[in-house]
């Protein structure tokens, strides 16, 4: 098994790790995590490609590299944004979840059955 590979599959549990994480939580919190995990898999996926072309005798293409130096700040920058509206949404509300408020009552029977 090669490097280009081992990265690969890296990469491939990466995004699955982070699917896993995005369906199976409810909190935004751990959601935009998940979602920054999928981002990072992806972003290796990306650096393993631009990898295989250099690797394979061609010369090495700036703007792939170039292309993923950018999507690194920009996903940073979303994800700053994320936490931001996180942070004010719990100052607003005291929670960061965003399903309505459940009836105090809800989940308990009338009694009658």
């Amino acid at each position: 098994m090669d490097a280009t590979t081992l990265f690969g599959l890296c990469a491939a549990v990466l995004v699955g790790l982070g699917l896993y994480g995005l369906v199976v939580n409810p909190q935004p919190l751990r959601k935009l995590i998940a979602f920054n995990i999928i981002g990072n898999g992806i972003f290796m996926i990306c650096a393993v490609i631009a990898r295989r072309g250099a690797a394979a005798g061609f010369g090495g293409d700036p703007v792939p590299q170039a292309l993923l130096i950018t999507a690194i700040v920009v996903a940073f920058a979303a994800s700053a944004l994320a936490v931001a509206t996180l942070l004010r949404l719990h100052e607003e509300t005291g929670s960061t979840s965003i399903a309505p408020e459940a009836p105090a009552d809800a989940g308990r029977g009338s009694g009658g059955h």
